[in-house]
């Protein structure tokens, strides 16, 4: 029987400051080899959530298994497998890439320099040489943060927000590195981010969390199958259009959106019933197409549904 190998597990992990509880009995499992992209609204858990995993605050309550163990000697060894940016490091700004790296390494007691140029090679910094991190790019300075975290070669990387504040030039320059990490040097990826069209283009795993409860977790593929169809309608009287759906239509199930066009979750592959209904009581429609739901769309209605 093949076991399912999981870097990151953890049973009713809780974290309660006096009657709140921050993160409330999350059940979350990073596979090994995945990018898992860890989304929420701000505030919603994430850091905590990670802060937990990597030891930088105790639970309340519930336990945390890394690399399948869960004592804590043995996750105090586990931790030394994992590399973090939660936050920017400190970085020496008249320094060199190198130079930083250098003085990270003698901080941890990593042996011999051959790591540094390696490191550097990860993240495509190779070429800085003499030039000082004070002019490097804010992508720059994001893959000398990544690249801190790396250095001790680690098997599960851990990034809080890693791409905020990014040009779209730096958001790419780092997907493309995450994905060379995972995709050539096997490393485990959490990402979390509430950036969802950046998630939505690496993950292969997803975890929502919402207002401290791990609401659900899925595989990409099975996001992309329940990202509901729908046909896509612009009407000159939204009002009318709707009532004359709800009251023809069985089962109508449609959302209105910010900007007055129709989301109509049924009847997709009937566009031509509606369409001639609509005309029947006088709706002119401008626009009808048959879509499927962003990542944001499916996380909107997830959040929705769960704060009923």
């Amino acid at each position: 029987m093949e076991v399912k190998q999981y870097v990151v597990q953890t049973n009713n992990m809780t974290k309660k400051y006096r009657k709140h509880h921050v993160v409330d009995h999350v059940n979350m499992h990073v596979k090994k080899g995945a990018i898992y992209g860890f989304i929420g609204l701000n505030g919603a858990g994430k850091s905590t959530c990670i802060r937990m995993i990597t030891g930088l605050t105790n639970q309340s309550s519930g336990s945390i298994e890394l690399f399948g163990v869960s004592d804590k000697k043995s996750m105090d060894k586990a931790r030394k497998r994992i590399g973090t940016m939660i936050e920017m490091p400190g970085l020496y700004p008249n320094m060199t890439a190198e130079q930083n790296l250098e003085v990270i390494r003698m901080q941890r007691g990593i042996p011999g320099r051959k790591c540094i140029e390696k490191t550097l090679k990860k993240v495509g910094l190779t070429d800085t040489k003499k030039k000082k991190v004070a002019t490097f790019s804010v992508g720059m300075k994001q893959r000398l943060g990544i690249a801190v975290a790396l250095l001790s070669n680690p098997e599960l990387l851990i990034l809080d927000e890693p791409i905020n504040g990014l040009d779209p030039v730096g958001v790419i320059e780092i997907r493309q590195l995450l994905e060379q990490l995972n995709q050539e040097y096997h490393v485990t990826v959490i990402i979390s981010s509430h950036i969802l069209t950046e998630v939505h283009q690496i993950a292969t795993h997803y975890g929502i969390i919402h207002e401290g409860k791990l609401i659900e977790q899925c595989t990409k593929e099975e996001v992309e199958e329940k990202c509901q169809s729908h046909l896509y309608l612009r009407v000159d009287n939204v009002e009318k259009a709707t009532t004359i759906l709800e009251e023809n239509l069985q089962q109508a199930d449609f959302d209105i959106l910010p900007d007055g066009a129709i989301k109509l979750f049924t009847y997709v592959k009937e566009p031509l019933v509606v369409s001639r209904l609509l005309q029947k009581h006088g709706v002119l429609i401008t626009e009808m197409t048959p879509q499927h739901d962003t990542l944001e769309g499916y996380f909107t209605r997830v959040i929705k549904e769960a704060s009923i």
